[in-house]
């Protein structure tokens, strides 16, 4: 028969296709196979009205047979299968799919189209083939015809239809591979254990049976012996036929066909994790989307987590079919951690199955997955403490990360999962956990920030918030300034930075003391302010110190740990973000009373007293200091 021509824009879409759309050509392994799968699902479907089919479910099956010698791989279904005519349509236009035009004929009928799922939409997926093969045959015969047809076409240039026999129903896609060269091992598609290797990466929960034949090595005596009379053995090859697909996914088995403790085994081989996961999120949706998931919380970050080499995504699969090996499109960036799969038959897909159109349903499903996982940690830091500390200890900053992200467009979310270390010794402890713990008295939730817990804890500025009976928080990250700036407070409480902002525990009679007490020594704060002229902005007696000579505060929006952040990073402009300082003196301590006598007496060692005090509140506060050698010889002056 003459070869026909595929029309003009079907020739320019081929020729794409085989040379661009795709971006791994191993996929066409999956693409066969979802058409055979497609195949089968008509036929069953059929049967279920029409006797005369005469098969069960059991009977159908995906045949894969490799032959090295002349270099083809054949794709064998017993589903439907096509006619001459469905040839012309379904192979010789591109995009026209008979499993598309199968479901819009169903659509007059809600209830039974519920029951079908097919997943083939587009017809392009065949021509995949192409970017392995040289040349492809289809030999198929249509369910209820006698005869068969022939299709065969060498890529672009136009194909052939003629008839041919073939016993059974059914169809078979033979691929001729294309010669190897120095970069392209098309051969390599020829071994069996890299099909079966293909099956299970793509097509592992396809509900057909796979089989192919595989070579087994064994043992088996030769029915002789040896002079001890033993029997000999010998190795042998035997070829049997295989199932090298599972079929039912576990995310699609009910809690009583799985239990967690499968699920946990399924998460460490599929993402190679030593670790079973902290956590195990299983949704069953129905309704406007339909779809399955099954996620995990990992028990600790991999090794580039917080790097840019760092791929985010869950798996998607339609109806078992692998599409997207991570797509970052299902999960926010602050959950970027979890890992796991979502099946869907509802997702529209592209003409290459491996870009996702940012439709409706994928939103929803994002959306919805968002909160599963938001509602999975809150029970998580509700019902196991310890098992929250070691999610937190991974994954914690990713957390602040979120809050801070986008401007704070997740703060809501996430606010509630944000944990620290605290005064009251109970581990760590969530703002909610604070606040209700909190006396009617307390009008602010108090926090201090520094480089560790005990650094935080020995801050002079925490002693008065510890006298008042109230707790306070220990905010030990760069990121954790920022997280409170913008949720700005918790429960209609505001946060309070112990070294920043006026802690409101001071009585009037206090003030009015510190107040008398600031302007009997105004001459000499002006002093020690024009002493320490550049360093600091102003000098003040404290209403916030109790035992301690004196502390470092800040005024305005930067702060230690603002200034701190930005210096830390390199190459940064930090000239204007430096911090307000303020020297806060304690005015009833020995400290003060010795500036006060050097003032009077000997103003030499009173400015090395205001250097020494000044020094000394940087190193409370946990900065750097500028001269470290001059203030070692300032001290030694004293003596």
């Amino acid at each position: 028969m003459a070869k026909k021509q595929f029309q003009a824009e079907s020739r320019r879409l081929l020729d794409m296709m085989i040379n661009s759309i795709y971006t791994h050509r191993e996929i066409f392994l999956r693409e066969i196979i979802s058409n055979a799968s497609d195949a089968i699902d008509k036929l069953c479907y059929l049967s279920l009205t029409d006797e005369g089919v005469g098969m069960s479910r059991e009977d159908f099956r995906i045949r894969i047979t490799l032959d090295k010698e002349n270099r083809t791989i054949t794709v064998s279904d017993n589903g439907i299968g096509m006619t001459a005519e469905e040839m012309e349509e379904n192979l010789g236009v591109i995009a026209n799919s008979g499993s598309f035009q199968f479901r819009k004929d169903m659509a007059a009928d809600k209830a039974e189209q519920a029951d079908v799922d097919i997943i083939g939409q587009f017809g392009v997926g065949f021509y995949s083939a192409f970017m392995v093969s040289d040349k492809v045959t289809v030999i198929s015969r249509k369910y209820g015809t006698d005869g068969g047809a022939r299709w065969e076409s060498e890529g672009a240039d136009g194909y052939s239809v003629e008839p041919c026999e073939r016993e059974k129903p059914g169809t078979d896609v033979v691929m001729h591979l294309k010669p190897d060269a120095d970069e392209d091992r098309y051969g390599e598609y020829l071994d069996t254990w890299r099909i079966k290797e293909l099956v299970k990466k793509y097509s592992d929960y396809v509900r057909w049976p796979i089989v192919m034949d595989v070579e087994h090595y064994e043992q088996k005596e030769t029915g002789e012996t040896d002079a001890d009379g033993k029997p000999k053995t010998e190795y042998v090859t035997e070829t049997r036929e295989e199932t090298v697909n599972s079929q039912v996914p576990i995310w699609q088995r009910s809690r009583g066909e799985a239990t967690d403790e499968e699920c946990k085994q399924f998460y460490k081989d599929k993402f190679h994790d030593f670790e079973e996961p902290l956590a195990v999120i299983r949704v069953n949706a129905e309704g406007a989307v339909t779809y399955r998931a099954m996620l995990f919380i990992p028990a600790k970050a991999p090794y580039d987590f917080y790097t840019r080499d760092y791929q985010p995504g869950l798996q998607l699969y339609s109806s078992g079919v692998l599409i997207m090996d991570r797509c970052a499109d299902l999960l926010p960036d602050c959950f970027r951690f979890v890992r796991g799969v979502v099946d869907s038959p509802d997702l529209s897909l592209n003409i290459s199955r491996e870009l996702l159109q940012h439709d409706r349903q994928l939103k929803v499903i994002a959306g919805n997955l968002e909160k599963k996982i938001k509602s999975e940690l809150k029970k998580l830091l509700d019902n196991d403490k310890e098992g929250y500390a070691k999610f937190w200890k991974a994954f914690g900053m990713q957390i602040k990360y979120g809050v801070v992200s986008d401007y704070g467009m997740k703060k809501d979310l996430l606010k509630d999962l944000l944990v620290y270390e605290n005064s009251f010794g109970d581990g760590l402890m969530s703002l909610d956990e604070y606040t209700k713990k909190m006396p009617d008295s307390q009008k602010m939730i108090y926090y201090a920030a520094a480089e560790n817990a005990k650094r935080a804890a020995a801050l002079p500025q925490t002693e008065q918030v510890r006298d008042a009976g109230f707790g306070i928080l220990y905010m030990t990250d760069d990121a954790d300034d920022f997280v409170l700036r913008l949720l700005d407070g918790y429960n209609d409480k505001k946060f309070c930075n112990v070294s920043a902002d006026d802690l409101g525990l001071e009585t009037d009679l206090e003030k009015a003391d510190t107040e008398k007490k600031a302007e009997e020594n105004k001459d000499l704060l002006d002093f020690v302010k024009e002493t320490l002229a550049g360093e600091v902005t102003d000098v003040r007696l404290s209403h916030k110190l109790k035992t301690h000579p004196v502390c470092l505060t800040t005024e305005g929006e930067i702060t230690l740990e603002v200034e701190k952040y930005f210096e830390s990073l390199p190459g940064a402009e930090t000239e204007n973000l430096k911090a307000k300082k303020v020297l806060e003196l304690n005015g009833s301590h020995p400290a003060f009373a010795a500036l006060q006598k050097a003032y009077g007496e000997d103003s030499e060692r009173a400015k090395r007293l205001a250097k020494i005090l000044l020094a000394q509140a940087k190193l409370i506060a946990g900065l750097s200091l500028d001269d470290p050698a001059g203030y070692a010889e300032l001290v030694c002056q004293l003596f």
